[in-house]
Order: C-alpha cells, then sequence, then structure tokens
C-alpha cells in the first residue's frame, strides 16, 4: 500500500486547495476529487478538514472512486478518468449522497434516510425570497413543488406568511449560517434538512433561478428535489429520478419517476383519497387541497403509551452494532428509522443479564464495550453478555468519577468520556493519569445552553449531542458548543421529535416548527444536519484548548 499520490503534505496547500475548490465548479485535480468525495459521503468528513493532517492512501481513494462511479453508474476504474470529472463538475444538490438506507442492495433503488414527519399536513413559509425572482411566481413554482409530492401521498402543505411553520425556505448565499456555505454559480445549488433536523430547505441565490425556460437553473424541479429530503428521502442511484442527486436541466414534460413514488409511498402511504380540488388556487391555499387519509404508513403499529405517556427518560446509548436504546424503569425500547420499534418495551434484564433497572447512565466505548452505571456500580458488558467479574465499584474503575451520576456519554470530537451530576461535569480520560484533572469538576453551564440535573445524554450518529431532561431535548452542536438556536427554541418534545409519540406536538409546548439550519453542522460534520457531515474533529480544539470551555 503507498501513501505518495493521494496525500496532502502541508497544510496551506490544503487550505489553499479548500478555498479554491469552495468557489471552482469544475472538478479537475485528484486533491479536488478527495474534496467532492469527502463532502458527499464517499470519504470521511475529516479529509475535508486543513487540520486533519490526514494521509490517505492510494486504495482508499480508489475504493472511494469507485463508490461514487458506482452510485452514478460508471464503469468502476478507480481512477479519476473523464467520466467521473464529469459527473463530479455537474451542478447538484449539496446533501451528502451516502446516507441512510437502499431499500434493496441488490437493485438501484430509492434510499430513505431514517426519520419522517408524523403528522400529514405541513405548514411552510418562504423567509427569505430569491433576488431575481417575484414572490408570486417564487410562490406558485414552489407551491407546485410540495404538489408534486402531495399528489401520490396523504401529505398536505399549507403556506404560511409568518409565525411557525415546519418547513422553513430561504435563498442564501455563500456563509447564510448552518456551516455549509454556498459556492455561487453552479456547483451546489440547494441543500436541505431531513425531518428529524426540521426540514428547512436553503436555496443559492447566487443562481439564475428560472420558471419555464431552458435558460438558467429550473425553480420548481430543484424544489421538488430537496423537498423530497425534507420529507425524508436521500439521493437515488436511479438517473431518472428526481431524487438523484444532479441536475439534468429544465424538463417540460416533468413527471416523477416510479422510484421516486416508491419511495416517498413507504414513508407516507399512497394518496387514497378522491380526486382532490384543482390546485389553482393562490399560494395561500392548503396545498394540493385534497383530503388526508387515515392510512398509516408501514411501521406505525402498535402502541407507545408506555414511553409516551411519561417521556423522562433513565438513560440512551448506541450499541457497539449501531442501534439506539432507550432505557426507563426496568423496560428499554429500540428506535428505529420510524420511531419506536415494534414489539417493546422489554425487560432490560431479559436482554442484558444481570443488569438491574433504573440505570443512571450507560454509553458504548471505542473498544466496542457498552458501560452502564448505577448507585454506585458499573456493569461492563459486550453485546449482550456481561464481562466477567462485575459489577464493580465506580471507584475502582472510573476513578475521580462520584457515585449516583446522572448521564454519560463519551464525545466523539476527543474519545474522552464525559459524566454529569448536578450542577457539574468530570472529563475522563483512560490514556491520562490521573484519569481525571484536578480541575475537574467544572459547572454544566460552560455546555452555553444546557440546565443541570440532566437525566440522559446521547452523542448521536449525526454529529450532534443530545441531553435529555424531563419530557424534552436540547440539540448541542458541537461546532458553536452551544445550544442551537431555532425557531421554536430548543427544548423541544422528545416524544414527538425521538420517540414518535403521535399525541405529541412538535415543539416545545407549541406547534412543531422546522429548525431552522441552525445546525450547521448540519446532521454530521455537523456540516448539516441533513449531510450528516459534522465537524467530528474539532472536539479537541474546542473542548482542550482552554479552561473557558471546560
Amino acid at each position: 500500500m503507498t501513501t505518495c499520490k493521494y496525500c496532502i503534505m502541508l497544510m496551506s496547500s490544503l487550505i489553499l486547495l479548500s478555498c479554491a475548490l469552495r468557489f471552482a465548479v469544475a472538478v479537475q485535480t485528484d486533491a479536488q476529487a478527495m474534496m467532492y468525495l469527502s463532502q458527499f459521503g464517499y470519504l470521511s468528513p475529516s479529509m475535508k478538514n486543513p487540520n486533519s493532517g490526514h494521509i490517505m492512501s492510494e486504495e482508499t481513494m480508489a475504493k472511494a472512486l469507485m463508490e461514487f462511479q458506482s452510485f452514478v453508474g460508471l464503469n468502476l476504474t478507480g481512477h479519476l478518468d473523464d467520466d467521473t470529472l464529469h459527473f463530479m463538475s455537474m451542478p447538484r444538490c449539496g446533501v451528502r449522497d451516502k446516507v441512510g438506507f437502499a431499500t434493496d442492495s441488490r437493485s438501484r433503488r430509492y434510499a430513505l434516510q431514517g426519520s419522517r414527519w408524523r403528522v400529514k399536513d405541513l405548514t411552510y413559509k418562504i423567509s427569505k425570497y430569491p433576488k431575481l425572482l417575484g414572490k408570486s411566481e417564487t410562490d406558485s413554482e414552489i407551491r407546485k413543488a410540495f404538489d408534486v409530492w402531495s399528489d401520490v401521498t396523504p401529505l398536505t402543505f399549507t403556506h404560511k406568511k409568518s409565525g411557525q411553520v415546519h418547513i422553513e425556505i430561504r435563498f442564501e448565499k455563500g456563509e447564510h449560517g448552518d456551516g455549509d456555505p454556498f459556492d455561487g454559480p453552479g456547483g451546489t445549488l440547494a441543500h436541505a434538512f431531513f425531518p428529524v433536523y426540521g426540514g428547512d430547505a436553503h436555496f443559492d441565490d447566487s443562481e439564475k433561478w428560472s420558471i419555464g425556460s431552458f435558460k438558467g437553473t429550473n425553480l420548481f424541479q430543484v424544489a421538488a428535489h430537496e423537498f423530497g429530503h425534507s420529507l425524508g428521502l436521500s439521493h437515488s442511484d436511479v438517473r431518472s429520478a428526481l431524487m438523484a442527486p444532479f441536475y439534468r436541466g429544465y424538463n417540460p414534460s416533468f413527471n416523477l419517476d416510479s422510484d421516486d413514488v416508491e419511495a416517498i409511498q413507504a414513508l407516507y402511504g399512497a394518496n387514497t383519497s378522491a380526486e382532490g380540488a384543482d390546485n389553482d388556487d393562490d399560494s395561500t391555499s392548503q396545498g394540493s387541497g385534497k383530503k388526508t387519509t387515515t392510512q398509516e404508513p408501514p411501521g406505525t403499529e402498535g402502541s407507545d403509551a408506555e414511553l409516551c405517556t411519561d417521556t423522562k427518560v433513565n438513560a440512551l446509548f448506541n450499541s457497539a452494532a449501531g442501534e439506539t436504546f432507550v432505557f426507563k424503569g426496568d423496560y428499554y425500547w429500540k428506535l428505529t428509522d420510524d420511531g419506536l420499534a415494534q414489539g417493546f418495551p422489554k425487560p432490560i434484564s431479559g436482554t442484558w443479564s444481570g443488569l438491574p433497572g433504573n440505570i443512571d447512565a450507560a454509553f458504548t466505548y471505542k473498544n466496542g464495550k457498552t458501560y452502564f452505571f448505577k448507585g454506585t456500580k458499573y456493569w461492563k458488558y459486550t453485546d449482550t453478555t456481561m464481562d466477567d467479574g462485575y459489577p464493580k465499584d465506580i471507584a475502582e474503575g472510573f476513578a475521580g468519577i462520584p457515585d449516583n451520576v446522572d448521564a454519560a456519554l463519551v464525545w466523539s470530537g476527543n474519545g474522552k468520556i464525559y459524566f454529569f451530576k448536578g450542577s457539574k461535569f468530570w472529563k475522563f480520560d483512560p490514556m491520562q493519569k490521573p484519569p481525571v484533572k484536578s480541575t475537574y469538576p467544572k459547572p454544566i453551564s460552560n455546555w452555553d445552553g444546557i440546565p443541570d440535573n440532566i437525566d440522559a445524554v446521547l452523542h448521536y450518529t449525526n454529529g450532534y449531542t443530545y441531553f435529555f431532561k424531563d419530557e424534552n431535548y436540547y440539540r448541542f452542536n458541537d461546532r458553536t458548543f452551544a445550544v442551537d438556536v431555532a425557531d421554536p427554541p430548543f427544548p423541544r418534545n422528545a416524544g414527538y421529535w425521538w420517540f414518535g409519540c403521535r399525541a405529541e406536538n412538535k415543539g416545545h409546548r407549541q406547534e412543531v416548527t422546522a429548525a431552522p439550519s441552525i445546525l450547521r453542522p448540519s446532521w454530521l460534520d455537523v456540516r448539516r444536519d441533513h449531510k450528516g457531515n459534522q465537524n467530528t474533529d474539532v472536539g479537541d480544539l474546542i473542548l482542550d484548548a482552554g479552561e473557558a470551555f471546560v
């Protein structure tokens, strides 16, 4: 294995390449291709970070190229050939290609991101209009884009002029507050957030947006694509699908591909209502004007009342296999792409033999072991089997950490373990002696916006950290090191957003609204919630740079 061809040897050259790629449309060099593959999910997000000092082998680069080539339907050469460069230089959606899961690994089909709206009647507003299009014509094109999806599902979309909505739409240039700046004409045209992150859609106002014309960039088609993400669809590798990532130009005979229809109906079911009213209503109309059906999409059967009656939980954690579990009392639930898995709750002791109920905290460490804490003791499990010699005293295995903790997590940015209790938190570093510095504990208020006495904390796969207290949760932006600023504000209701409780509202005692992109990160780097690219390698810079933060 060699490391010469694709190595980034100097930080300064990486910075220059990053700046060049941000404003260039065409991908022409190995370094630009590497950053493209990183941006859209084929390589680690750290490849985009000039400070990462990452060295990559030719084998890794070739594998990423072949994954991209496979996705777009090219010959799998593993080389940066002309066809590959052509696709990399096409105008496209800014959402990552590799998010969520495909429906069938044996065929080229749609992919679902893993979240969906729990209500059928959705609202939207355009809080910032494009500079070169009038408001009325923009309203009309956006309404038609939503109609694309309401025509084949029970969903309705209502345009509101103000107030809280599910999906907020903005036309922006360059950096616009979510950490994923637009790059000028061409390149990235727009991006959107998946439902679990608010559903907002942003469009690059540097583009020449057009209506019914082969000139410029067709607003209707791009908006319909982005709203697919807002509803929970990932990119499709079917070239004819609307949810394919590349812009193919204006199509005056536009129709949804069967791949798109199957995808959206997998989430929301088919439109089985009677023929809807005509859609020639004004911009304040009720979406397509049809009535919703009572049909539930797959995966929503069964009662979630036991958890939804009282959404205060003891602990949440991700297993080594990537599953997310919720512990409450003597029972646990598994979270799936559609909310709570069927067949739950189940007794904790029936799966993790020897583990008591009412756990204080839990996390899975990078060694693949899951640790549970209760009172003065902790337990270590390999999958669901307890390791020999447990439980042990917290003072024995986690010297410097108090008993009866409230919550714990492994921070992805630096791999350190953080414990929370009351108004304090501790950082535990197994590679350091002593593992807890004398400067700890420190006030939880250092985590800007997080209250004392939390119930649980989870660093989720999208790069955000979620703090739970009582029936609510706070989304913590690991990049800004603060609770996200959004409308409605955090905290929000955990029953609705996390557990899919149908009786809950979307917000914190108020209607659910689309979380603006605050995140910038946005789902992962938290580069963006919808892309799954949060900046996970800034943790040490933030957490260990100085006592001001920790």
